[in-house]
């Protein structure tokens, strides 16, 4: 059992890490909190939204607040799999090949527009965002701790693009939309912006090492029986939903239950709540699942999950 001045320090370091992140994105606090969520968790978020929202500074206020690297790849149909994770090259000096990291070993990586790239670029970073290493030529080398992979995808414009596998999909702990601002929240961010670009003066809160110190505290929030029996029955109930083609994995069971631990533990308590589970269903779940009509299939996949949690008995605690 955890030291409950020792827990209470770690959630003062979480919440400093989401305002922080919230002095560049403007009126966007619960999509910020969402994003470290999916940090704490130790998954990965996909973001889909239209171009100018701030996804890709989302991406660098976050690496800018641990004071961890960051890489950005701009995913193309040209782009292969070894200027993603890396190649083996010879070199003359020792006569022998030595492996060169690609832009995949940091703890942030900006993986912009994934689906423009070609399947088999993208299938790259599987193994990466699920066992924390990469492969080549028969060596495993470990990524850096915290490893976290935001991937950004234009949900309007399809032409040239190749959209993710579902085992790809259901490798992000969430998927979320920043939307436009708000006409009050624009007018802020114009200002804000008017000499220099707020990340420009952006100071770190904490260190990349202080990452795994607060995903193990967020996991030492206690789930209730009942709570967790929620959460099982909310994603079997998507496996006998009629609107659904493909109901959420076990995959899917194990991130609601992690982001309820992690929004609890961002909110200072030591107990998930139906509350947390309920309000991490959506983001958590909604990508994961196929409607049975593929149309406008984001906005589809959301509302059948709430039609789902509709119908799923919440327990009283």
């Amino acid at each position: 059992m955890e030291d409950p001045a020792f827990l209470e320090g770690k959630e003062r370091l979480a919440r400093a890490l989401v305002e922080n992140v919230c002095r560049v994105i403007r009126g966007k606090d619960e999509q910020v909190a969402l994003a470290v969520i999916a940090l704490l968790s130790g998954g990965h978020l996909l973001v889909e939204d239209v171009p100018g929202v701030g996804k890709t500074m989302l991406a660098r206020s976050l690496a800018l607040s641990i004071n961890g690297t960051y890489r950005r790849i701009q995913f193309t149909p040209d782009l292969l799999p070894s200027d993603v994770t890396g190649t083996t090259v010879f070199n003359q000096r020792s006569s022998d090949f030595e492996f060169k990291p690609g832009p995949v070993f940091a703890n942030v990586v900006l993986a912009d527009e994934i689906n423009r790239a070609t399947p088999r670029t993208q299938s790259s970073l599987l193994e990466a965002m699920d066992e924390g290493q990469v492969t080549a030529d028969g060596a495993t080398h470990p990524l850096p701790r915290p490893f976290f992979v935001i991937a950004t995808q234009n949900p309007v414009e399809y032409h040239g693009t190749y959209p993710l596998p579902e085992g790809q999909l259901d490798r992000f702990c969430m998927s979320i939309t920043l939307g436009y601002p708000s006409e009050d929240t624009e007018r802020e961010v114009v200002e804000s912006q008017l000499l220099e670009h707020p990340v420009s003066s952006l100071e770190p809160v904490l260190s990349a090492g202080d990452i795994p110190e607060l995903q193990r505290a967020s996991r030492t929030v206690s789930v209730h029986p009942d709570v967790l029996s929620y959460a099982v029955s909310l994603v079997r109930a998507t496996r006998e939903e009629e609107g659904l083609y493909l109901g959420a994995s076990p995959r899917g069971t194990i991130f609601l239950v992690r982001t309820s631990q992690a929004r609890a533990f961002l909110s200072g308590r030591d107990f998930v709540t139906p509350d947390d589970v309920k309000a991490m269903a959506v983001p958590v779940l909604s990508h994961r699942v196929i409607p049975s009509a593929r149309s406008c299939r984001l906005e589809d996949s959301r509302s059948l999950i709430l039609e789902v949690m509709e119908r799923t008995p919440v327990p009283v605690l």
